[in-house]
């Protein structure tokens, strides 16, 4: 690998105030430089000399100007993400101030999280691709010229289904706005109200990503993700709890700081999960009062009830506010079963999984037409008769 004599420009013109980056350590006191990497140490070095001893450390140098020139941004959401899809050592992180969840993306448990790489192992890496995961989508970040590289990336994405699938069956897109379309429906054509929700489509890929393309990108699959995993590394996640949240709502919306507290476990239980959204609830009830119920091992925090929630809690408070009443009605014991296995299935929304041969399933639709044909009158009502008048 050689070095562009406008990379070595760059970084000599930086020379004189230290340049100190992944491991590369340059400085110049009274007409002599220093360079130092973590396999070698060089003093008393001329301009002539130190442009010959940078080249022969041209990794460092062309991931220096990479990051520096290239993406630059210090200390913002973006800079931290790119660096994170290539396993690079992430300068933000607090571990002391982040919140239970996986500021690197991974498992909670931190032995299940990959290492970091430095720039020498990173360079080898780079050649063959980056795999990382953000959700349903799977990241690969490479050199341009695999052959040849002079340290500029760029960013692949797409389904973690198609990771493995010939570019020649998927769709290919290189504009981040066609994310956006993309990330509207489900695969049955069905609106997707929540984008984090485990329900993305496959078939399709990004290639040749700029990474500031790329973080266009996931930002219109994933709004906000990447900024609120940036505070959650940073240790300043601020979370707006659900009282506070409910207690600011106007309009039809006002109604639901009166949702009590048990609706409010209940409703956590049933939206909050992972089986229904990607983020790890970081909100409790108020600050100092948790729910109980689990706020799930989403990769991406949730600092505040979302716009789905809200207007489901608006629903939930009116039917909080009816009055209990004891009903009687006749079934067998097979049939209270059955109830519970329809509103289960529904539940966990696998009642399209039931096929109609499937008569064993209390979920099974001619089941289930069979016990409304029985249970039920003409009006189509369950014929249930109040007893607590």
């Amino acid at each position: 690998m050689t070095v562009a004599t406008d990379d070595i420009e760059a970084l000599l013109d930086r020379a004189s105030d230290g340049v100190a980056f992944d491991g590369l350590h340059v400085t110049e006191t009274d007409g002599e430089y220093a360079l130092e990497t973590p396999d070698n140490e060089r003093t008393g070095l001329d301009d002539a000399t130190l442009r010959q001893a940078l080249d022969s450390v041209a990794a460092y140098v062309t991931n220096w100007r990479y990051w520096q020139e290239t993406v630059g941004g210090e200390g913002t959401a973006r800079r931290a993400f790119l660096r994170w899809c290539e396993r690079a050592p992430l300068a933000d992180a607090d571990p002391d101030e982040v919140t239970t969840g996986p500021w690197t993306g991974g498992a909670d448990d931190a032995d299940d999280c990959p290492e970091t790489l430095g720039v020498t192992d990173r360079y080898d890496a780079l050649r063959d691709g980056i795999d990382r995961e953000w959700g349903q989508l799977s990241i690969t970040a490479r050199f341009v010229d695999i052959d040849a590289p002079d340290g500029e990336r760029v960013y692949d994405l797409w389904h973690v289904e198609d990771a493995g699938s010939d570019l020649a069956d998927l769709e290919i897109h290189d504009d981040p706005r066609d994310a956006r379309e993309l990330a509207t429906y489900d695969e049955d054509g069905r609106y997707r109200p929540l984008k984090t929700a485990p329900t993305l489509p496959d078939g399709w890929a990004f290639t040749g990503l700029s990474g500031a393309e790329l973080v266009e990108t996931v930002e219109f699959f994933y709004p906000a993700t990447v900024a609120n995993w940036h505070r959650e590394l940073r240790g300043n996640l601020d979370v707006d709890h659900w009282l506070e949240t409910a207690e600011r709502q106007t309009g039809i919306y006002d109604v639901i700081d009166e949702l009590p507290r048990e609706a409010v476990e209940w409703m956590a239980e049933a939206c909050c999960v992972d089986s229904q959204c990607l983020r790890r609830r970081e909100w409790q009830y108020e600050e100092g009062d948790d729910l109980a119920v689990d706020g799930g091992d989403g990769p991406f925090p949730c600092r505040e009830p979302c716009s789905l929630v809200v207007a489901a809690a608006r629903k939930w408070a009116t039917l909080e506010s009816e009055d209990e009443h004891t009903y009687e009605l006749e079934l067998t014991t097979s049939e209270l079963n059955q109830l519970e296995e329809l509103i289960d299935a529904v539940a966990e929304g696998r009642t399209d999984e039931i096929r109609e041969a499937d008569v064993y399933d209390g979920a099974n639709r001619y089941r289930a037409r069979y016990l409304r044909a029985k249970r039920f009158d003409a009006e189509g009502d369950l014929e249930a008769t109040r007893v607590d008048d």
